[in-house]
């Protein structure tokens, strides 16, 4: 009798991801740029993150000579000759009965011609490995999955060099009775299952899911298309891929591991390949660690940011607000990309030998609220724990985070063209960025992190609303008080990976750090005065190296704590609504090294703080000026301190530089021109002449604001969180533009 099998109706997974506390193995050489250490008092929930990770393929996958075995030969195997609804087998370990082919023993079986209805059931008693070699197959079953492993120690399938060949299934299974739900895949495994070879494989889940193993799933070569009604390859224990030419068009998740009952499973791990991946939801999604060696990627999730996200500017409903500071009046539904229609089981809709069978049809899904929730994530690149990056080059289109960890995020090299409906690159607690290419071409946020690190790498963010935002990690509450002691932090290579204690809390939190962390609502640079507010959190960004330039619609740099930049050069072109700033920190912004240029509003405009031991210049123009219009500062001895040309209109000009003198005499021009050559509007050599002379004014501090009359106080009035933002005017006196022409000469800065 055919089919008399464990299986079941469709389940679409219902576990959200959890923030797992266990990193799947220990990290070799890392670079530690701070240190928490916290305690508390009251009511807490700590959270121990890992804040760098080198994690790699090989610390996580291991293979034995079955994984990679691709050889086979006629005398030592069984060759199975598949005709219509039968099949001929010649030798031992296999019988063709009533439309299955039931492989018994371990050995080689080598598949080829066409089955047009049936199954190849894999149940073997000693647990031995079965080594099954596509060999020009095409097999479909009607009613079940059309390659199915019930018992086996392993299976491995290969793709015969030169060969194409087809599994596919129905939109309808038939079922023993209705208390089981297994196999519900093209190709369902029980055991551990490896694809390797040289040949194509097509793979069409019609029912659900293309392909599916309850324990690992490796694929060490071959060329795999699949396309399914679901999830497209899945692994519980693991998917690791070595390489290969990998196509996913899938209704659900492309690829995912979905173990989350042991910490040491559930992970996926990439050493390279060439992937196409289409999903409705998450394009590559692991329960706990995701790790990425290298490999070409090209990923649409939901339909990319363009179609379904929030990139335009109107954010989710857990998002805050737009750009503007105003909710958004019509919040978006969120789109139900799963490709199921809701509705009830059917029973006996299909022919049977059984009268327990039962009949389940994928399209009728009666689990309507779980498929809703599955929808509404849409990232490309998703993990519970932590996600690493080693390399690897990502075109990504995602409706919701191109990159996202439910714990932390480390890019430690790769070239990425981001474009995502949320944010470019989201970690629940820190975000490290240690080398790379990164362009985020389109975001509603584009970096975001309780604690972020840019040690190297060159970053390009373009965002609706915050470029880079550190903020999360912590529930803030009114009782709460933190005092902090703080320090300057640089890179350093560790053998160990740095910890950072991240504490939620109703009680008292004291927090010593190495790092730039708040200690006063109102530092002078943040301007005096103005209404109070909440108090910094531990949130931080720390920029030790690399580039970054952001051009965002709502505040450029954003950290509901503090930020701290020993080096690397930061280009931000800011907002032009007084309700942002092109800095945006609610703790202190000490800067001892690096080159900043950020352009905005004035209404919320910050500087760095006074505790920095780098000189930085605050400049508020008497009136908007437009984008393009080069905004120049030199000494008194005519070298070039900036020359720059923001991207948009703006009022205010923060420019701090190791050039730049405590007690230095320093002019501002607007306009003119440059011989240069502008790399994001910086201009770092030729000449500059024919701008028009705005002030001419000593420094007094190591954070000196001016306007049209000189010196002035930074700005104050109407205060953000801490009093330390405000809206203030320039100081008083009158317009006095000197009109004239000045010739410098650049340096590189």
């Amino acid at each position: 009798m055919k089919k008399n099998m464990i299986t079941g109706s469709k389940l679409w997974s219902i576990a959200m991801i959890t923030s797992l506390l266990a990193a799947c193995s220990s990290p070799a050489t890392t670079s530690t740029t701070a240190n928490a250490a916290t305690s508390t008092t009251g009511t807490t929930k700590t959270v121990s993150v890992s804040e760098q990770t080198s994690v790699k393929y090989a610390d996580l996958v291991s293979l034995d000579a079955e994984d990679t075995n691709i050889s086979w030969s006629e005398a030592d195997s069984t060759a199975i000759k598949l005709n219509g609804t039968t099949a001929t087998v010649t030798g031992s370990g296999a019988k063709a009965a009533n439309g299955s082919i039931t492989i018994s023993e371990a050995g080689t079986y080598v598949l080829s011609g066409e089955l047009t209805d049936g199954q190849i059931v894999v149940n073997v008693a000693d647990k031995g490995t079965v080594h099954l070699v596509l060999n020009g197959a095409t097999i479909h079953d009607n009613d079940s999955a059309a390659i199915y492993i019930q018992k086996a120690g392993k299976a491995v399938i290969t793709l015969e060099k030169g060969t194409k060949n087809t599994i596919s299934d129905s939109k309808t299974y038939v079922y023993a009775d209705a208390t089981t739900d297994e196999p519900d895949a093209a190709i369902f495994s029980k055991a551990d299952l490896t694809f390797n070879g040289a040949g194509q494989l097509t793979v069409t889940g019609n029912y659900n899911e293309g392909i599916t193993s309850k324990d690992d799933l490796k694929i060490i070569s071959g060329n795999i298309s699949v396309k399914a009604a679901d999830d497209g390859i899945k692994g519980k224990d693991m998917v690791a891929i070595q390489a290969g030419t990998i196509t996913i068009e899938a209704e659900g998740d492309g690829i995912k591991s979905t173990n989350d009952t042991d910490t040491t499973k559930g992970y996926v791990a990439i050493a390279g390949g060439t992937f196409d991946i289409q999903s409705g939801n998450d394009g590559i999604q692991a329960e706990t660690a995701l790790v990425a060696d290298g490999g070409t990627y090209n990923i649409v999730t939901g339909g990319g940011g363009g179609g379904g996200g929030w990139g335009g500017g109107t954010p989710p409903t857990d998002m805050g607000t737009p750009p503007d500071g105003e909710p958004p009046a019509d919040m978006p539904e969120m789109p139900n990309s799963s490709g199921t229609n809701a509705g009830a089981n059917t029973n006996g809709a299909a022919a049977s030998n059984s009268a327990n069978t039962t009949t389940t049809d994928n399209n009728t899904d009666a689990d309507t609220a779980t498929t809703a929730t599955e929808s509404t994530s849409a990232k490309a690149l998703k993990a519970g724990t932590d996600l690493t990056v080693n390399g690897g080059t990502y075109t990504i289109d995602s409706m919701d985070d191109s990159l996202h960890s439910n714990n932390n995020v480390t890019v430690n090299d790769g070239t990425f063209n981001i474009e995502s409906g949320d944010d470019g690159i989201h970690a629940d607690q820190a975000l490290t960025i240690n080398g790379g290419k990164i362009t985020i071409a389109k975001s509603y946020e584009g970096l975001e992190g309780a604690i972020i690190t840019l040690n190297d790498g060159d970053v390009d963010v373009t965002a609706s609303d915050d470029g880079v935002n550190a903020a999360g990690g912590e529930t803030e509450t009114a009782t709460n008080t933190t005092a902090s002691t703080d320090s300057a932090t640089t890179a350093t290579d560790a053998t160990t990976t740095s910890n950072i204690s991240v504490t939620e809390t109703t009680g008292t939190t004291s927090t010593t750090n190495e790092a730039s962390q708040g200690t006063a609502a109102n530092q002078q640079g943040r301007g005096p005065g103005g209404m109070g507010g909440a108090a910094a959190s531990n949130n931080e960004f720390h920029i030790n190296g690399g580039s970054l330039t952001v051009n965002a619609g709502g505040d450029g740099l954003d950290s509901n704590g503090s930020i701290n930049m020993t080096g690397g050069t930061v280009i931000v072109n800011g907002p032009t609504d007084s309700g942002n700033g092109a800095l945006d920190y609610d703790g202190t912004f000490e800067i001892s090294g690096g080159y900043l240029v950020a352009a905005g509003s004035s209404g919320m405009a910050q500087g760095t703080s006074d505790a920095s031991t780098q000189n930085t210049i605050v400049m508020t123009f008497p009136a908007t000026q437009k984008a393009g219009t080069l905004v120049h500062v030199q000494d008194s001895e005519g070298n070039n301190i900036l020359t720059f040309a923001p991207a948009k209109d703006y009022q205010t000009v923060v420019v701090s530089s190791p050039d730049l003198a405590k007690d230095g005499s320093y002019v501002v021009y607007s306009g003119g021109t440059s011989t240069g050559k502008a790399v994001d509007g910086l201009y770092t050599d030729g000449t500059y002449s024919g701008g028009t002379q705005v002030v001419a004014f000593q420094s007094t501090s190591n954070v000196t604001w001016v306007n049209e009359s000189g010196v002035t106080t930074a700005n104050s009035g109407m205060g953000g969180p801490g009093g330390g933002r405000g809206q203030g005017g320039f100081g008083g006196g009158r317009n006095r533009t000197q009109s004239g022409t000045t010739s410098t000469t650049d340096s590189a800065k």
